[in-house]
């Protein structure tokens, strides 16, 4: 079933919440289709993100879009439908127009001044139409921004720039990096209690699949809200499909497909269970 993001992210509580809400990357239908499955075998509420480099993938986002919404859809597990990492203002004013009730608008690439002015310009419209909208603290310095190895988010900075944008919950920068491939990254967890202490909105953690287990779960308890995991599951379809090549013959993708949607489907159940 389709729910909105406030009702997942906003101030209301109900205890049978996880302590941080997972939420998943798509890329293709397969995706969706695993991370659907592993909601309802766990119970759980569960987010699916489309990221503007997805969509690019894909050329349009309609299709995409509308794939999503239907496994959500028909889905028993409640999912909330997000766009992610969007550069192009525009395109998240087209949030409700694809069915999504979210959207993260990415201005990492421009200057402090320049991200306030935009992210407080798609704030407003989203407020407008019902929209929840994250943002993130812009560094220069290409795609990872804010969440580059090394860069660390400011609690004074981060509590100021949630008041000047208005923004829903808040990307911050504690030691997680996108793209990692081993799970090797080290959360300031105290750096985290004190972002929370300081800013008036949930929190994300961007780059969550190369963060060890404990990391992730202590960074749960010490304030962030919701978790975003990528390259993980393109890791597990990608060594599934792989093996299954090395293993067998055949040129039906079904064949290969299928256990490669399968092992992304355990690896969102990991996580959850992680972060229940």
């Amino acid at each position: 079933m389709i729910i909105n993001a406030t009702d997942l992210l906003g101030p209301s509580h109900t205890t049978d919440r996880p302590s941080a809400v997972t939420a998943f990357n798509v890329i293709t239908l397969e995706h969706a289709e695993a991370i659907a499955a592993a909601a309802e075998a766990e119970g759980l509420p569960v987010i699916l993100q489309l990221s503007q480099n997805a969509i690019a993938f894909h050329r349009r986002p309609e299709a995409i879009a509308a794939a999503m919404a239907a496994v959500a859809a028909t889905s028993s597990a409640p999912v909330v439908l997000h766009l992610d990492h969007i550069t192009d203002p525009d395109l998240a004013l087209r949030t409700k127009d694809l069915g999504f009730s979210s959207v993260m608008y990415d201005g990492a690439e421009l200057d402090y001044a320049a991200n306030v002015a935009t992210t407080r310009r798609v704030s407003g419209w989203a407020h407008d139409n019902g929209i929840w909208v994250e943002a993130e603290l812009g560094e220069i310095g290409g795609k990872d921004g804010a969440h580059a190895p090394g860069v660390r988010t400011d609690p004074a900075e981060a509590a100021q720039f949630a008041r000047d944008t208005g923004v829903d919950s808040l990307a911050v920068a504690v030691g997680s990096s996108h793209a990692m491939t081993t799970r090797s990254a080290s959360v300031d967890i105290d750096l985290v209690e004190r972002i929370a202490a300081s800013v008036d909105v949930p929190l994300v953690l961007h780059g969550s699949s190369g963060v060890p287990d404990g990391d992730l779960a202590a960074a749960a308890r010490a304030g962030m809200r919701k978790i975003n995991i990528g390259t993980a599951l393109n890791i597990a379809f990608t060594g599934a499909v792989r093996d299954w090549l090395n293993e067998n013959d055949g040129v039906d993708p079904r064949k290969y497909i299928r256990p490669g949607r399968d092992a992304m489907t355990e690896t969102c159940r990991h996580f959850m269970r992680v972060l229940k």
